[in-house]
């Protein structure tokens, strides 16, 4: 093996443990990695840098952007609240939202489209009594195996895609075609229809039941927050054991009022708009009602001109200096106020005052949520009226008028791409400029929507797989692959199922897919057979991160909000492995034959 092959293998080694084994960004990692492999020129530097240029690379990019419109808009929320309705039982929670989540991986990340649903699934579960747990792993398998199902569900299926794209271009490997949208469903939509009712069927086995008992919460700031149902909401018309809001955590609802008269709380209490909602709470959980569909503060200072979907929280403390200290807060005279804010909640020597906010008399010290416009930090700067202001980053209203909007560009973006009248790249381009012209999304957001430490790991890799190839290494390992496979083209896929399944599980899908593909390619070239094969097999065994949760980042996100230990995912995951692994190795050489 020559000197480079051997160079590059240690190399990937080490690239392997420093991820592993330390606490390393991974983006600094594989940036390091690539480095080295230009200083040690084991490739032209044209070749190592090709992954920041390559389409897949850039496709993941903008889909992020398209992604956050459909979240900016709440688009995903307000179809997948729809679908799963009001379920009764675990299998028909399971039954209601494991096949949208399969269809709606395809076609979006699904990185972003889980992160959306964990709070749908953890606000399920608590107003209808389900374990929550029975319901995050699923989702995050459900969200990988409907990814495999096209080009755009997973970065991975991109990667390659792009890579058999350059390989093309070289003409390298003349039996090849540009990989379609559709190509990996052959294989993804079989697996969806074996693997998520087996999930289904056999989870409540293989999957841990209730949470371990949780040390006890330190004692935090209590609050009262008030406000109103709007008219023609969700809420407008809807039963209060239909809400959910006396299943949330650290939340009481403490007072309904209807055209000023207090009226008693129960189940079969049916809202109506114009109700005042006043809730004890702390302050997280303030922020989750903030954002609720259909609820609205009602106590505000100055009308606010700005639409709502720009305004955000502040968390606040009146100063002695405040010129609203020894007011009723219901008799402030709002023409005097230099600010446009809605007052959310407060907390009073850390404990909720037990009478309306209208009725109570402001004092120095007292602790404020408020909802403030982007000006309130400007007109704020030089005042005296309170003496802490924090903002609560992370927690924006979603622009609901604009999801229809945000649901069409995503729909025509996929429709151009899979009928072929221009490359994704072209229409994920088109579509995030539509997100951003019909004002789904600002610029703000656009840029912060994308994770540039995926897109390094992804470009970097993308060129470290121009060291494998140049250096030897690749040939080397595929001769290795062939005498075990004993020359058979079936025991040789099996192999590069297995290596990109390991690679997956220990590291990322991404470097998977960028270090096994020149790998299968020089394999399939030694066996004299079409490289179709291994290009899907590759695609569905880059994703096949079901074994460990840090293979895959919907893994990681479920793991932390689950509560799962290592080996919960273990469980059920080699038995998903099996199932991929058996269907792929069936249908892909018949699908495309060698």
């Amino acid at each position: 093996m020559p000197i480079d092959a051997y160079l590059t293998l240690s190399l990937i080694v080490m690239t392997f443990l420093l991820l592993v084994r330390t606490a390393i960004p991974a983006a600094a990692v594989f940036f390091g990695a690539l480095a080295v492999a230009m200083t040690l020129d084991l490739a032209p530097p044209a070749d190592l840098l090709k992954g920041f240029s390559n389409q897949g690379t850039l496709t993941v990019g903008v889909l992020y952007i398209v992604a956050a419109g459909m979240y900016a808009t709440g688009a995903i929320n307000l179809i997948m609240e729809r679908l799963i309705g009001k379920p009764k039982s675990l299998l028909g929670a399971q039954f209601k939202m494991l096949p949208p989540i399969a269809f709606a991986s395809a076609f979006l990340n699904n990185t972003p489209l889980v992160a959306m649903m964990i709070p749908v699934i953890r606000d399920i579960s608590r107003t209808y009594r389900l374990t929550a747990r029975h319901l995050l792993i699923p989702l995050s398998f459900t969200s990988i195996l409907g990814g495999i199902c096209t080009l755009i569900g997973t970065s991975s299926n991109l990667i390659i895609a792009g890579l058999v794209a350059a390989t093309i271009a070289d003409n390298t490997s003349p039996d090849l075609r540009f990989i379609r949208m559709f190509d990996t469903a052959w294989v993804g939509v079989p697996a969806v229809l074996i693997g998520v009712p087996f999930m289904i069927l056999a989870g409540r086995f293989l999957l841990p039941g209730a949470s371990q008992k949780v040390s006890e919460r330190p004692l935090l700031r209590r609050y009262r927050a008030e406000f109103r149902i709007d008219r023609e909401t969700c809420l407008d018309g809807c039963q209060m054991d239909e809400t959910g809001f006396t299943a949330f955590d650290n939340v009481d609802l403490c007072g309904v009022t209807r055209k000023g008269k207090t009226i008693p709380i129960d189940d079969n209490l049916q809202l109506q708009s114009g109700d005042r909602l006043a809730f004890t709470t702390d302050l997280g959980a303030i922020t989750d009602l903030w954002r609720q569909e259909g609820l609205t503060p009602h106590l505000s200072g100055t009308p606010m001109e700005s639409e709502r979907h720009t305004h955000q929280l502040i968390n606040a403390v009146v100063s002695r200096r405040s010129p609203a200290v020894g007011w009723k807060i219901g008799d402030l005279p709002r023409q005097k106020s230099p600010y446009q804010i809605k007052l959310v909640a407060l907390s009073r020597r850390a404990e909720p005052p037990d009478m309306p906010l209208m009725d109570l008399t402001v004092e120095a010290g007292d602790n404020v949520v408020l909802e403030v416009n982007d000006a309130f930090f400007y007109e704020s700067r030089l005042d005296m009226d309170f003496s802490v202001t924090k903002p609560l980053e992370g927690y924006r209203l979603q622009r609901t008028d604009r999801a229809v909007v945000a649901g069409l560009i995503t729909l025509g973006m996929i429709l151009s791409a899979a009928m072929g009248w221009m490359t994704m790249l072209n229409a994920g381009m088109l579509a995030s400029g539509a997100m951003l012209l019909t004002g789904c999304l600002s610029l703000r957001t656009a840029a912060r929507s994308i994770d540039w430490g995926t897109l390094t790991v992804i470009a970097c890799a993308v060129g470290l797989e121009s060291a494998i190839t140049h250096s030897g290494l690749a040939d080397q390992l595929a001769l290795g692959i062939t005498r075990m496979g004993g020359g058979n083209p079936l025991m040789s896929l099996a192999a590069v199922f297995l290596g990109a399944t390991v690679i997956t599980n220990v590291i990322t899908n991404n470097a998977a897919a960028a270090f096994m593909f020149p790998i299968a390619l020089a394999t399939a070239q030694q066996l004299g057979v079409s490289f179709m094969p291994f290009a899907i097999t590759l695609m569905v065994a880059a994703s096949c991160a079901f074994i460990t949760p840090t293979g895959y980042q919907t893994n990681m996100m479920v793991w932390s909000a689950g509560g799962y230990r290592f080996t919960d995912f273990s469980r059920i995951g080699l038995v998903m492995t099996l199932i991929l692994g058996v269907t792929t190795l069936v249908i892909t050489p018949i699908v495309f034959p060698y």
